[in-house]
């Protein structure tokens, strides 16, 4: 069962070994529409011999095969190869984000066509990157520095952005040398479908990419298998945690990019109106279901009152509607599960801090995972609203007695994912900057460079996705001390 704009051949298999295989078991996955609660696709159900099996193949293409040993400039060819036939289907894959998650209609061609043209700009690193450096040595005449590919991969992607990260994750696994076992959230499997198939097409060698949709025990298998080198995860830190436990046992290598609760510090010298807009407007981006959200507001005392009544006039203006309407300025949240979650926040919020506007679900729907932008003001930053990743349209606002008051509150987190100083004076902006504990901070708003390093500091993860950073990340260092320099170099 699949949306007739969706041409995929093989949803009820497995693409394991370069063949497309039926499932050791018989369930199968339902995706359902945030928009009409109904299901609109159905792919296999993997099981954990099922990931067994992908790890097995992926394994075989990397002790055995070619892939690892070709050089980076030939897998960049086979990427680019395969960011070509993804962009034939670029219309399909906008389509899946909009049924499957809510993603508005108007904004998916836009992030569909960046997310290619990012695996296809990780492939130029083929080209600038360091794979071998040779150096003067000390004992030796000379010291060669091979970087190495880490192995099998397991890359587990996210329901919030599907595409996008799996295709950053699985184009850096394949430039390093590595091979991949991609593991969509069942709750967005239909791009990694199309990615496998794209793979295919480009003529990739068997089991160099695997695709296996599954639920949570198949998913813990891949995880605790002894023949993935690297587990490369984006999601909660709740399972980030699950994750790393699981690594750390048997000492394999992570990436872990989880949750986030970004402070936005809000300066005297930045006016209420530009800074409520940037506000109001940002947190109903994907609904709020972003990692990097500025969820929290820190704001000097004497101007919360005014800022609060300015984000509430944004909120209120905003159109919440189906996410194929193209005035729709926020759709639905993903699923029942998460509506669920936000709303028990809601209530926990009304209890601990002052709810201006929003909280319930608009007027006119009765189907479909709709909530309204939320505002809470006179927040206290302990309270767990202010602490716990919502994941949802709900912004906290946080008074400050000082700057220096600011910069305590927006580390007194878990979390150190991204941040923000809304100021138009670009030395306090980098000052502030360097004494937030996070892994990103833009000036004046949810800034992001995808071709830069992105993660996060404390519980907001290990490791770095994202330019060189992110490709050394699959890359394992070898030193080789030789009494003369080798022809090859």
């Amino acid at each position: 069962m699949l949306p007739d704009s969706i041409r995929i051949a093989c949803p009820d298999k497995i693409f394991v070994g370069g063949q497309w295989l039926s499932s050791t078991g018989k369930g199968a996955i339902s995706v359902i529409s945030p928009d009409t609660e109904e299901v609109i696709a159905k792919v296999v159900d993997g099981t954990p011999e099922d990931m067994d099996r992908a790890v097995a193949a992926a394994r075989k293409a990397f002790d055995e095969g070619r892939w690892p040993r070709m050089t980076p400039a030939e897998r960049a060819g086979y990427i680019r190869r395969m960011g070509t036939e993804l962009e034939k289907r670029h219309s399909e894959l906008a389509e899946a984000w909009t049924l499957q998650v809510g993603g508005l209609a108007s904004f998916s061609p836009v992030m569909t066509a960046g997310s290619t043209m990012q695996l296809m700009n990780i492939a130029d690193y083929a080209d600038t990157y360091p794979f071998t450096e040779k150096r003067k040595g000390t004992e030796v005449d000379t010291v060669v520095i091979a970087q190495e590919p880490v192995g099998v991969v397991a890359a587990i992607a996210p329901w919030n952005s599907p595409y996008g990260i799996m295709a950053s994750k699985t184009a850096y696994s394949l430039l390093a040398g590595c091979t991949v076992i991609m593991k969509p959230a069942p709750e967005t499997p239909l791009e990694a479908y199309i990615m496998a198939e794209a793979a295919e097409a480009a003529g990739l060698p068997d089991g160099v990419v695997n695709l296996v949709a599954a639920g949570r025990d198949a998913s813990d298998n891949l995880v605790n298998n002894p023949g993935v080198d690297k587990v490369t995860f984006t999601g909660s830190t709740g399972a980030g945690r699950r994750i790393g436990e699981v690594c750390a046992g048997r000492i394999a290598r992570c990436t872990l990019e989880l949750g986030g609760k970004s402070a936005a510090i809000v300066r005297d010298d930045f006016p209420i109106e530009v800074a409520a807009a940037i506000l109001g407007n940002t947190i109903t981006v994907m609904s709020g279901q972003v990692c990097a959200m500025l969820s929290r507001a820190i704001v000097p005392r004497h101007r919360h009152d005014e800022l609060a009544e300015a984000i509430a006039q944004v909120m209120k203006g905003i159109k919440v509607g189906y996410s194929t309407d193209p005035d729709t300025q926020m759709g639905p949240l993903a699923m029942q599960r998460q509506l669920a979650r936000v709303e028990e926040y809601v209530e926990i919020g009304r209890d601990t801090a002052d709810l201006v506007t929003g909280g319930q679900r608009p007027a006119g729907f009765n189907k479909g995972f709709f909530l309204e932008p939320t505002l809470f003001a006179n927040v206290d930053n302990k309270s767990r609203i202010a602490q716990e990743e919502i994941f949802g349209p709900v912004l906290c606002l946080i008074p400050a007695e000082d700057e220096a008051d600011a910069i305590r509150i927006a580390n007194e987190s878990n979390f150190g994912l991204n941040g923000s100083v809304l100021t138009h004076d670009k030395d306090a902006a980098y000052r502030i900057a360097r004494q937030m504990r996070t892994g990103m901070i833009g000036q004046n708003g949810m800034r992001m460079e995808f071709g830069q390093p992105f993660g996060g500091f404390k519980q907001s993860g290990i490791g770095r996705e994202g330019g060189p950073e992110g490709l050394a990340s699959f890359l394992e260092t070898k030193t080789i001390l030789l009494d003369g320099a080798p022809s090859a170099l």
